[in-house]
């Protein structure tokens, strides 16, 4: 009877580290009380928090920046409803470690063990090895916890997503973090060798990451100081952090997009922000410039036609220039665009007219327009009776050149903003003749 259960008791919460384990882990907490800065999932009225009140864990997707307590939050919710955990990382495992997982977790349903299969980096697995978890969960073989840094609607499919509920974790702020330096010095029994200033520096330099800025302080901890390090005295004794900045992911997607919406909503210091996240991050900038020269015809357009030329003057002069020269360039090409007036009147009857286009199908012009190379195209009509334009008075017909099948349409709608404000007048001024001359 002993051999039949062997392996099978459940699992016991993690053993302490040892005294010279890194600075994190010893911190690691051990209660979910504990986890600072996602309070909104931990805490009573959280998602987690509710799961764990209730003794019942449903299958979830940590999604959050790195640092922000994934491993953590999945363990201690393994301990906090009796489940048994089992880690696997996505980096490491292939199909055979995961038929081996399953296997063993469906060995230890079958004696009343059930198991929580935390999953690292679940992005890393690919849409055929994603399906491979759906049975499982959906028959309680495991509670799936898979933790990411992606944006799991682009990294998991639509079926695992649909078993799992996700839960957004946040970037630790300030308040956070400071709370994590207060743990560690009283860890090590000792006062951070900074001043106040200098904490302060530590802190920013963390950009929301708690691991690295444990790491960063047990770094401190490790050296003899003479006095206190100022933030000069910092950054020289510390390797900066290099900004959180995937150029092929969502974080590539989120600026850029933020750089867009800040140059339409006519905000050039928030655009230029957005600018300097991605360029000091290392974004490729004929990327940015290519989003330059479309905010410039989708959202200045005619208002301001000098908008495209700006933009691609910018593009230009960063290929005569290079780096880092050339970029003054694009950032005097992105001021230019949150400054100039804006209209999407253009970006709208494209629309319009791309859509009238498909469903009008290949309607001839009308004949007093088409060109007459042959004597039997002059003979059926073709180019009779053309006006042109510039032998009538003003410059200007009246003539029709919508086809006979079709009334004339209106697609383009100006605004009364900028140099579309004399656009406006001219087009008022040519349907008033237009209508003038057909009465």
């Amino acid at each position: 009877m002993a051999d039949l259960f062997a392996g099978f008791e459940p699992s016991s919460p993690a053993a302490p580290p040892p005294a010279d384990a890194p600075l994190a882990d010893r911190l690691r907490p051990t209660t979910l009380d504990a986890v600072v800065g996602q309070e909104h999932l931990t805490g009573a009225d959280g998602a987690i928090g509710r799961m764990v009140a209730a003794g019942r864990l449903s299958s979830m997707i940590l999604w959050g920046p790195p640092g922000t307590g994934k491993t953590t939050i999945a363990r201690l919710l393994a301990d906090a409803v009796g489940l048994r955990f089992a880690p696997i990382s996505a980096v490491f495992s292939g199909v055979a470690d995961l038929k081996k997982v399953f296997a063993t977790a469906r060995d230890h349903a079958r004696l009343g063990q059930r198991t929580l299969l935390f999953v690292d980096e679940i992005h890393r697995f690919n849409r055929a090895q994603q399906d491979g978890f759906l049975p499982y969960v959906e028959d309680g073989t495991v509670t799936l916890v898979g933790a990411t840094t992606e944006n799991p609607s682009f990294e998991l499919n639509a079926a695992l997503l649909s078993r799992a509920q996700v839960l957004i974790l946040r970037r630790l702020d300030d308040a956070a973090l400071r709370r994590l330096l207060a743990r560690a010095e009283e860890e090590m029994a000792r006062p951070l060798p900074l001043d106040e200033a200098a904490r302060d520096a530590l802190v920013a330099s963390a950009d929301g990451d708690g691991r690295f800025l444990l790491n960063q302080a047990e770094t401190l901890f490790a050296v003899a100081l003479d006095a206190p390090l100022d933030p000069a005295g910092l950054s020289s004794f510390l390797q900066r952090r290099v900004a959180v900045y995937d150029k092929d992911r969502e974080g590539h997607y989120n600026l850029i997009s933020a750089l867009h919406k800040s140059i339409r909503g006519s905000d050039p210091q928030a655009a230029l922000y957005y600018l300097a996240r991605m360029l000091t991050a290392g974004e490729e900038p004929l990327f940015v410039l290519r989003r330059l020269v479309r905010a410039a015809v989708e959202d200045v357009g005619m208002a301001d036609p000098q908008a495209l030329v700006q933009s691609l003057a910018a593009k230009d002069a960063y290929d005569f220039l290079g780096s880092p020269e050339g970029e003054l360039a694009i950032v005097q090409a992105c001021l230019y665009l949150a400054t100039a007036p804006k209209s999407n009147a253009a970006y709208m009857a494209q629309k319009a007219a791309w859509r009238s286009a498909r469903e009008t199908g290949s309607l001839m012009p009308p004949a007093n327009i088409l060109n007459a190379p042959t004597k039997l195209m002059k003979q059926i009509g073709y180019g009779q009776d053309y006006a042109y334009d510039h032998d009538a008075e003003d410059g200007f017909s009246g003539a029709n050149y919508w086809p006979d099948e079709l009334p004339p349409q209106r697609f383009y709608e100006p605004t009364g903003r900028g140099f579309e404000k004399r656009v406006a007048e001219r087009l008022a001024w040519w349907d008033e003749r237009r209508h003038a001359d057909r009465d």
